[in-house]
């Protein structure tokens, strides 16, 4: 069974900065193209930022230049490192994997971690 483990979140003062850590077990995330999303309280959950196993990055315009998306496939790792941290960042943060298989999508999800950033 695939699991995404996601890690480093916690509180934080704004201005400062946190990186979370996306784990995964049983696949290589070197094939996938790994997401974070996240989701405020009463909110959507919304994307964040992506790395594609070419190592392209996206990123949404809300948090263009503050956040940093980087994959270690050595390690079987992508982080999300987030500068200049604001309240409004504060969300459970999702790690999220896709890829496509001889034309079949697949996709995992993390359990989430959560972020909290105090003004």
């Amino acid at each position: 069974q695939v699991q995404l483990v996601e890690s480093g979140g916690g509180l934080a003062h704004a201005g400062g900065s946190l990186r979370l850590s996306c784990a995964a077990s049983t696949i290589t995330f070197s094939g996938y193209t790994v997401g974070w999303y996240r989701q405020a309280p009463g909110n959507q959950r919304e994307w964040v930022a992506d790395i594609t196993s070419g190592g392209n990055t996206n990123y949404a315009d809300s948090v263009k230049g503050r956040f940093t998306i980087s994959r270690a496939n050595a390690k079987n790792m992508v982080y999300l490192e987030i500068n200049s941290l604001k309240p409004e960042d504060t969300a459970v943060y999702y790690c999220h994997a896709r890829t496509v298989l001889l034309t079949r999508p697949y996709e995992y999800w993390g359990q989430g971690t959560q972020v909290t950033v105090s003004s």
